[in-house]
């Protein structure tokens, strides 16, 4: 019987997040780090993991996320523990789309500024084939 190359189903968290941040756009996820990457029109706004959400923020925005008391992003590493700029979703905004949506847009918002500040990616170039030489004969 050959196997199934298909991914397994999302999760019913997951296929909710995705509908929560579609207020702000077209919604796409990637597997990542035991989690889920979520895209909205290609730009990366927010990670779920653990079945929380985690929202994009940056230095304009940080501070909206801790005044709602909302925890940041953080993971175990060999030199200790880290932090992301993504901080977990207020747990009203999870309730509706409509609640997402100021924090769907800020977290997009972030997104947006990140990619204006980043340098365009260097173009690859091609390596020039070795010059031939004839053979030897």
């Amino acid at each position: 019987m050959p196997r199934s190359t298909a991914s397994p189903p999302p999760s019913e968290f997951l296929a909710w997040c995705q509908e929560l941040l579609s207020v702000a756009g077209t919604v796409r996820s990637r597997r990542m780090f035991g989690g889920h990457g979520l895209y909205v029109d290609g730009l990366f706004v927010a990670i779920l993991m653990r079945d929380q959400l985690y929202l994009k923020a940056d230095a304009l925005s940080q501070g909206r996320y801790e005044d709602a008391g909302c925890p940041r992003f953080t993971y175990a590493s060999a030199r200790g523990t880290g932090q992301l700029g993504f901080y977990q979703a207020p747990a009203e905004a999870l309730d509706d789309p409509q609640a997402m949506r100021p924090w769907a847009r800020l977290a997009l918002d972030s997104a947006l500024r990140a990619r204006a500040s980043s340098p365009p990616a260097a173009r690859r170039r091609r390596r020039a084939d070795p010059p031939s030489t004839p053979d030897a004969r």
